[in-house]
């Protein structure tokens, strides 16, 4: 019986692959574990080293150091190589797929092939046979090969139809691509169609503000922008960066041919049946390729109404009270994607009326409101800012917005509007309210102008609101409340910092953002620091006298209600 076992046990032994073999001879896995392995990946189709790193009888960092020293062959780390580097077409890309294999070099008439299993005979006669070459080993870790050869196999149709997937569907709305017949056959690729449109519908779906194509030197990268934060959403191929490129100029009506330029343009997404976005494209020459920028511009958004925004009722009613003005200057301040255009559509959506003329002039108009005159500004054609508001004051208008005040040509003729009996908004990047006014005098305006014809201003920042279904309780010291500006009355206890958790409803505890704003009236003290040239500082200390919030208050309150964070507040506010 004895004689009998210890044949059966030879077989088995035997049997084994030469990998399992010098497991077992290493005391690195047991005879009867490896056999059972080895069934495994028989019954299941598998390769014997899958089976074994699968099922974690020996991990593949063991597993390479084990090889290394019983095959006496050199170690490497797969991550310490460039593998952008590494030779194309020494080796059949099927080989290495079958056998899991990446060649690293050619030395004289000798491969230098990673792998994870130097006791594979086949795969040396495999490689052998094909390229009449023998063959030197290099140990590497069996998932890192695994994730390198599938990466440096699949091309980019292949790469881009994993990203895509089979079951996606996309309606283009009819006028949103040009009759281009030059352009057709670099933009036909079904993959990058296919994926464009994915991304569009995705970044929709996700509550994006942006979507971000980048190419580099080895890579190519998608990001959108989600609630003010970038975040990383897919690697394609970086093959198609020229392709998807031309692809989004057409649909943007841009020039395909023009690579050396930044060019801006728009398309529309048809969402369902009666859903149609704008998006406001911009393209950059980098030194790998182009990089396009689309912003989602929602129609829908500047319909809210002013209470979505954010507003406290003291500052809606600031705010209300100065557009019902006959006539004046509003301005809203703060850095691009602070909502500023949102804000301005709501306030023109307040007044947007069968008995009001309203014209504005923007760079491009990004959101389509019935009923208001909008004008696309063109440099080519000659259709400025200053050219526009001439215009504009020749067709008897009521209301004139201006998308920014870039110099001091437009803002005088905006000026000259205001004190003309007509309500003019617009928009200035500066960090605060009280910083607007004295942004205006350094122009070149003069202080009289500014006095007479501004009668409100607005700062404004989007942070971060906190998901209402995870948020939780923060333990924040007393002294870091009172560094952040609370007062002393406000750190009694009576109400409860929260932060964020993070759950299945949001992305790191937040979802969605709310506004932190400094409503300014320019009351008649304000006017008098204005006429003697008096500074922000000034300015900014009459305001807080007359009741004013500072953005960091504005954003403590809101902390104070639950609304936000205080990181949130301390990261897009100044003291």
């Amino acid at each position: 019986m004895a004689v009998a076992d210890t044949a059966i046990t030879q077989a088995s032994s035997t049997a084994l692959p030469g990998l399992g073999r010098a497991l077992v001879a290493a005391g690195k896995l047991g005879q009867k574990a490896a056999e059972d392995i080895f069934r495994k990946a028989q019954t299941g189709r598998t390769s014997f080293i899958a089976e074994l790193t699968g099922s974690g009888a020996v991990s593949a960092f063991d597993l390479a150091h084990i090889m290394s020293t019983a095959f006496a062959a050199p170690l490497l780390d797969l991550d310490a190589i460039d593998v952008h580097r590494l030779p194309k077409g020494l080796l059949d890309g099927k080989i290495c797929l079958a056998y899991r294999i990446v060649v690293l070099s050619k030395r004289n008439n000798r491969l230098i092939v990673a792998t994870a299993d130097p006791s594979d005979q086949d795969a040396a006669e495999k490689i052998k046979f094909s390229t009449q070459m023998g063959v030197d080993w290099i140990i590497a870790e069996y998932d890192k090969l695994s994730r390198l050869v599938e990466a440096s196999n699949t091309t980019a149709a292949e790469a881009m139809e994993n990203l895509i997937g089979d079951d996606f569907e996309f309606d283009e709305t009819p006028d949103s691509v040009e009759d281009n017949s030059a352009s057709v056959s670099e933009v036909e690729d079904a993959p990058v169609v296919k994926f464009l449109q994915k991304m569009l519908i995705d970044a929709f779906n996700m509550r994006a503000s942006d979507l971000h194509f980048e190419p580099f030197e080895h890579s190519y990268r998608v990001r959108f922008r989600v609630d003010g934060e970038l975040r990383e959403i897919a690697s394609p191929p970086v093959a198609i960066k020229e392709k998807l490129a031309a692809r989004i100029k057409v649909i943007s009506k841009l020039d395909i041919s023009e690579k050396r330029v930044p060019q801006d343009g728009k398309m529309k997404l048809k969402i369902g049946p009666d859903r149609v976005i704008d998006f406001r494209v911009s393209t950059l020459p980098t030194m790998f390729g182009e990089k396009i920028v689309i912003r989602i511009l929602d129609p829908s958004s500047a319909k809210l109404g002013i209470d979505a925004l954010g507003y406290e009722p003291v500052e809606k009613e600031r705010l209300l009270e100065a557009i019902q003005r006959p006539y004046g200057m509003v301005l809203v301040t703060g850095p691009t994607g602070s909502g500023k255009t949102v804000s301005l559509y709501t306030c023109l959506n307040i007044l947007n009326k069968a008995g009001v003329n309203i014209a504005t002039a923007e760079d491009p108009a990004e959101i389509t409101l019935p009923g208001v005159n909008q004008v696309s500004m063109n440099e080519k054609a000659g259709m400025t800012f200053t050219v526009a508001l001439k215009a504009f004051l020749r067709q008897d208008p009521d209301i004139i917005m201006v998308g920014e005040i870039r110099d001091i040509e437009t803002a005088d003729i905006a000026i000259k509007a205001a004190q003309t009996g007509h309500l003019v908004l617009s928009t200035l990047h500066t960090n605060d309210a009280p910083t607007t006014l004295t942004r205006m005098r350094n122009m070149g305006i003069a202080p009289f102008n500014i006095a007479s014809s501004v009668i409100l201003i607005t700062a404004q920042r989007l942070a971060r609101r906190l998901c209402a279904h995870c948020k939780a309780p923060a333990d924040i010291p007393r002294e870091t409340l009172l560094q952040a500006g609370f007062k002393e009355d406000d750190v009694d206890g009576s109400w409860t910092p929260y932060g964020p958790v993070g759950c299945s409803m949001c992305t790191n505890g937040y979802k969605g953002r709310v506004g932190i704003y400094q409503v300014m009236p320019i009351s008649d003290d304000i006017q008098r620091i204005v006429l003697r040239d008096g500074s922000a500082m000034e300015i900014a200390e009459q305001a807080e006298a007359e009741g004013v919030r500072s953005l960091r208050q504005s954003g403590l309150y809101k902390v104070k209600l639950g609304m936000t964070s205080l990181e949130e507040v301390l990261g897009c506010t100044n003291v």
